[in-house]
């Protein structure tokens, strides 16, 4: 524990205000008293990911439009008479079915699951530990023109899935409309994951 002494040497009355003219500091654990006048530099590391941006799906190969158009189609499968926010997630399994999932909303709002966790949910059940290849999330709203990405429980699930399966998600990001996004690891989206290895 850091315990400091202040020692007031010097101090005098004027007007009623004690006034202290000197003041030294000193810590019983450091004797060496230039540690005041020093900053340590703190060290420091930064993080940063790159992934592709395209203007529209007809950049994207045959496969991945096929994909994204698929998860533009099952958005109407979804559940949200509250939000009217439908989103969905298709994967293409490296055995080469696809699986689709879409958000389920619950007038109790905290049982509401986002489609990512839904899909999640069906491949285990289906395939067990079969790794995904690639997985495409769109949505349907008002204003759906621009990419959105999973939130952060369904970026912990799907970081948990890549790593039980050992292989990484390919993830395809785009609204009804407008630029797509691809990002090579879903682990990208989620630094300083937390996982199971911590539990042990």
């Amino acid at each position: 524990m850091l315990i400091l002494f202040v020692a007031i040497r010097r101090g005098f009355f004027i007007g009623g205000v004690f006034l202290i003219d000197q003041i030294m500091v000193f810590n019983d654990t450091i004797k060496d008293y230039r540690w005041l006048q020093k900053k340590e530099k703190m060290k420091q590391q930064a993080y940063t990911f790159s992934y592709e941006i395209y203007s529209g799906v007809e950049e994207l190969t045959k496969a991945d439009a096929d994909l994204l158009l698929k998860a533009r189609e099952v958005t109407e499968n979804a559940y949200a008479p509250y939000s009217n926010f439908k989103v969905s997630a298709v994967a293409l399994l490296n055995n080469g079915n696809i699986l689709t999932g879409t958000n389920q909303e619950n007038a109790s709002y905290p049982v509401t699951i986002c489609a990512e966790r839904v899909l999640l949910s069906a491949i285990s059940s289906v395939y067990g530990n079969e790794p995904i290849n690639t997985l495409a999330v769109s949505y349907s709203s008002k204003n759906s023109n621009k990419p959105i990405s999973p939130c952060g429980m369904c970026r912990q699930m799907l970081a948990e899935y890549e790593e039980r399966t050992n292989q990484p998600i390919r993830i395809i990001l785009s609204g009804m409309k407008g630029e797509v996004y691809i990002i090579n690891s879903v682990t990208d989206l989620l630094p300083l994951t937390f996982s199971g290895t911590a539990l042990k």
